[in-house]
């Protein structure tokens, strides 16, 4: 049934939303809704492009309740970068004012930055860490104390030993989530149970466990089973010296609700997930090489984004 007897109505019509559309002020949206949008942008968005938009944009951006999550995503570019990321989150940290609770930190950092945060918040919930390879296991240690209400913590593509988690355990009460991630070798070349006996012994009511790329053997599984009886899901992709024949895998399915075993498939993993053809005594240098070219995380952006300076 044709609804408009004269076909020559359609192209007015078209007309007429097209015109509507073009009318469209973005500014009459309520600030609430402007506001919730803006926060889907990372910090890096937020600084270098929305809130030079118009004057309304910058006031939103100001906003202490903008800056509760701090997210500093980004490619790991950072020699072709025209400004100073640490600079930046700083800037970001300085205008949460206090109400930072979630904070994201990438290929940049340092003891000092670490330090910066704990002492401008003492609110912080969440901590992620990513490729932050200025950052020691001496800064975490002494920073941890000032995170009582931390409950996730995650930590990727780092050579963080087990002394620092020790602590993190202690110092973290309401400690829930875990993610340790590194990469795994398809040939493991040696051992260790450092950073499962320290998770095991210090952090007993954690519920999620993402321990990607470990080298933990079926000892160190063991013991996170038994220290963390509240687990609930838990991720050993690339674990490669763990197995899960026998008792040690019937009780893992019992225990745990969401299981990911050492050879399940990696495609929703963010970083590139193993060395396959690293063996134990390579150099430092062909390591860092592939290390470098494999920690690169699968993200993409315009190739023409326009940079603004975020003072």
């Amino acid at each position: 049934m044709n609804t408009y007897p004269n076909s020559k109505h359609k192209p007015r019509l078209r007309e007429r939303r097209k015109e509507i559309q073009q009318t469209r002020n973005w500014l009459e949206l309520p600030q609430e809704v402007t506001s919730m949008i803006l926060s889907k942008l990372g910090a890096i968005e937020i600084l270098e492009s929305a809130q030079k938009v118009c004057s309304q944009w910058r006031s939103i951006s100001k906003d202490p309740l903008m800056w509760r999550t701090i997210d500093m995503r980004n490619l790991g570019d950072l020699h072709d970068m025209p400004y100073n990321l640490e600079k930046m989150c700083r800037h970001a940290i300085d205008r949460s004012c206090g109400q930072l609770v979630d904070i994201n930190v990438e290929y940049f950092g340092t003891d000092e930055l670490l330090e910066y945060i704990t002492n401008s918040s003492s609110h912080l919930r969440r901590l992620r860490l990513v490729c932050c390879y200025y950052i020691s296991d001496e800064g975490l240690i002494e920073i941890v104390a000032k995170l009582p209400l931390l409950e996730e913590l995650d930590i990727s593509i780092h050579n963080l030993s087990k002394e620092p988690l020790e602590v993190v355990g202690r110092c973290c009460p309401l400690l829930k989530s875990v993610k340790l991630n590194n990469q795994g070798y398809q040939h493991p070349s040696y051992e260790d149970d450092g950073d499962a006996f320290a998770i095991a012994q210090n952090m007993s009511k954690l519920r999620h466990l993402q321990i990607f790329g470990n080298k933990l053997t079926n000892y160190g599984l063991q013991a996170i089973l038994d220290g963390c009886p509240h687990l609930e899901s838990l991720d050993l992709r690339q674990c490669f010296n763990v197995s899960l024949e026998g008792d040690l895998g019937k009780i893992c399915a019992e225990q745990i609700k969401v299981l990911r075993l050492p050879d399940d498939s990696t495609d929703d993993y963010e970083f590139h997930a193993a060395m396959d053809d690293m063996e134990y005594g390579s150099s430092n240098d062909d390591f860092w090489r592939f290390f470098t070219f494999t920690a690169t995380p699968v993200i993409s952006i315009a190739a023409d984004q326009e940079v603004f300076s975020f003072i």
